[in-house]
């Protein structure tokens, strides 16, 4: 879960911010001022930073800018002052949201959540696309997400229920599965056929599969398990 460093020189603040955002699974570490704030920030690393304005020592402003210097890190800014030249001023500055005192605690966490949620990196759909599900052994090759057969080099035609036998036992490959589990698992619960369905279903499979029929071995009495 997240890392999220509380800074503000009002103890009783950081403790319902704390309270809040470990109900909602965040790590907390805390700061009392910008000083502390920007020594932890070079020591260790946070996913956001919820950050006071008016604080002694070193103000809120100038720890944001100070750790925007080495460290880019999500910022949400807390100050009892709403004016917009502040607003504008903490924007400026590259923070993500400003919340003005006082403030719902619960509020505070939605705005956690986006911000982070902002932040966290996201594959692309090309990258998404690519990252196909395949399996491969000898000349055998499947592709679970394009849902294609390749049998040394040649697409494999085979029928819907072939390819749903032979993905299931691929998922489960080295383990022994009994026929009532096949049927089961790939015909469905309601299915009111016998067990030769299945053996003629394994039949073509095999067939389609020419030579690496070998990786699907029959065990008499149970059932059958993918093994290569």
């Amino acid at each position: 879960m997240s890392h999220i460093l509380i800074v503000d020189d009002e103890e009783k603040i950081r403790a319902i911010i704390r309270k809040y955002a470990e109900f909602d699974g965040y790590t907390i570490t805390e700061a009392k001022d910008g000083i502390e704030a920007v020594n932890l920030c070079r020591e260790h690393e946070y996913d956001l930073i919820i950050l006071d304005v008016m604080m002694p020592e070193l103000d809120g402003f100038s720890a944001c800018r100070e750790i925007r210097r080495f460290k880019d890190i999500p910022v949400i800014m807390l100050s009892a002052r709403g004016e917009e030249y502040d607003k504008i001023h903490g924007f400026d500055l590259g923070i993500d949201d400003y919340v003005v005192k006082p403030f719902s605690p619960r509020e505070l966490m939605m705005r956690v959540k986006v911000v982070i949620s902002r932040h966290t990196p996201k594959e692309s759909e090309e990258i998404r696309v690519k990252k196909h599900d395949i399996y491969e052994k000898e000349g055998l090759y499947v592709d679970f997400t394009g849902r294609l057969v390749m049998v040394d080099g040649k697409k494999a035609t085979m029928t819907p229920k072939e390819y749903d036998l032979l993905f299931y036992l691929l998922k489960n490959k080295g383990i022994a599965l009994t026929r009532e589990k096949l049927i089961t698992e790939v015909w469905g619960y309601d299915y009111f056929g016998d067990d030769r369905t299945l053996d003629t279903h394994i039949k073509l499979l095999r067939s389609s599969l020419g030579e690496y029929r070998k990786f699907l071995v029959t065990l008499r009495g149970v059932g059958y398990r993918f093994e290569a």
